[in-house]
């Protein structure tokens, strides 16, 4: 946190001091302090425009300059100094910077930070008790990966053949060729039993029984492919 503070004393004491204009504009602070005027110009309602001291109030902001409320508490701090105060804050490094970490808005920010310091703090040492917990986790993860995860993929591809397959079987295609191999089969049969009736192997009864029964079967087969053609097309 940086802020411009303005040092100076009372009017009185400016007046009456004849060292006051002694003190030495070279110092360790920025120009913008050191050179500073005792006396900030107050913008009067006929010099400055509502708008432009708002305008000039957001560029202060923007600079890390304190607000008028926040300037004003520090004034108060500084008008009952005497000049020699003054002149040491100006030379002293160590002593402006404890009259800068006194004041209520630095406090406030320096405990601001110190709380959130602490609870980084925090974090972090929880995290890093979670560390050891993590590589467990990641350990057997790994496990999973290389032994489990190796056989359930195996499995699911054995499954996953073993159902194309089921389909292919089952595909309109096979399912034709199947009708045509029992097709061809009956029709086998029914001619080796019409020969073996020829040679008399079989009486007549028996052989339009078993023959009548064998061309019903390929003739309900011949249809059903017919229709499976047909359908395909």
């Amino acid at each position: 946190m940086s802020w411009r503070i303005p040092l100076f004393g009372s009017s009185q004491q400016q007046q009456t001091d004849p060292n006051f204009h002694d003190i030495p504009t070279q110092s360790w602070y920025p120009p913008s302090v050191a050179g500073s005027s005792s006396r900030p110009s107050t913008p009067t309602s006929s010099s400055a425009s509502p708008y432009q001291r708002s305008s000039d109030h957001s560029q202060s902001s923007s600079r890390g300059q304190p607000s008028p409320a926040e300037a004003a508490g520090i004034i108060a701090r500084l008008k009952d100094k005497s000049i020699e105060e003054l002149q040491r804050l100006l030379k002293d490094k160590e002593a402006y910077n404890a009259f800068f970490n006194s004041l209520d808005q630095v406090k406030i920010q320096n405990n601001v930070r110190d709380e959130l310091k602490k609870e980084t703090l925090q974090l972090a040492r929880e995290n890093l008790e979670k560390e050891q917990r993590i590589l467990e986790l990641r350990n057997q993860c790994t496990i999973i990966r290389t032994t489990e995860l190796a056989a359930a993929q195996d499995r699911l591809t054995d499954l996953e053949r073993q159902k194309d397959d089921i389909m292919r079987s089952y595909s309109p295609a096979a399912l034709l060729d199947k009708l045509q191999t029992s097709m061809v089969k009956l029709d086998e049969e029914s001619e080796e039993l019409h020969q073996k009736f020829l040679e008399k192997d079989i009486d007549l009864p028996t052989f339009v029984q078993k023959y009548k029964k064998l061309r019903t079967a390929y003739h309900k087969q011949a249809l059903l492919h017919l229709a499976g053609q047909t359908s395909l097309r």
